[in-house]
């Protein structure tokens, strides 16, 4: 099982996870990011060469699969960046409060186990005007592909080492205190739709959430 995490799977994500149509929407959305940035579940490192270094200060790369971090220092070498690797999940972020501009994190809530304590952790670490950069997989709106979903999430969660097709990733932000600003969302590729069906947009921590909630 090991050597599957943490060679053939690595392999796996980098031959397959980023075809023409993912690649485009992270050109759309990574060069956004500014200042002190962190990127959860960094994988092959395939966003790095589409941020903006010059807007970037440090990029801190939280990434708990050596496997995958040994392609994303490949990646690294092809970018100006300053990058930080941290090899720990995205439910233990070892920053400080309030000190990160932008958060970015692509098919990453739709795999970490402990969900509601990454976005916990994400809220936390992000200054009052940061912003959370996403692009996720998850629960499609049509009621024929969520049946397949289900069928199939079992065998993608053990192939793609957590990958849920069933979440419905904007009402978990939402619950966690964000408010999403800009969203779009569909399949981004027309088979097989029970596993493309996908968010991506901006979100910031909503500063009502907690008095909304104590009332």
């Amino acid at each position: 099982m090991h050597f599957y995490k943490d060679y053939v799977y690595p392999y796996l994500v980098d031959t397959l996870g980023d075809p023409p149509p993912i690649r485009k929407i992270r050109q759309q959305i990574i060069p956004q990011a500014q200042g002190k940035v962190l990127e959860i579940g960094v994988g092959s490192g395939a966003n790095f060469i589409h941020y903006d270094s010059t807007k970037v200060s440090k990029l801190y790369a939280l990434e708990p699969n050596p496997g995958m971090i040994r392609l994303a220092e490949r990646q690294q070498r092809k970018t100006k960046l300053n990058i930080e690797f941290i090899d720990l999940p995205g439910e233990r972020i070892p920053l400080g409060d309030g000190v990160i501009d932008t958060v970015v994190s692509t098919f990453t809530l739709c795999t970490i186990p402990g969900i509601a304590d990454a976005i916990q952790g994400i809220a936390r670490v992000m200054k009052p005007n940061g912003r959370f950069i996403f692009f996720e997989l998850g629960l499609s709106p049509d009621a024929t592909v969520q049946r397949w979903q289900k069928r199939l999430e079992p065998m993608y969660h053990w192939l793609f080492q957590g990958l849920y097709l069933t979440r419905d990733i904007p009402a978990l932000l939402r619950a966690g205190g964000f408010q999403i600003e800009q969203m779009q969302a569909g399949y981004i590729a027309s088979f097989p739709k029970s596993s493309t069906y996908s968010w991506w947009g901006i979100a910031s921590v909503d500063s009502h959430h907690d008095r909304d909630v104590m009332m």
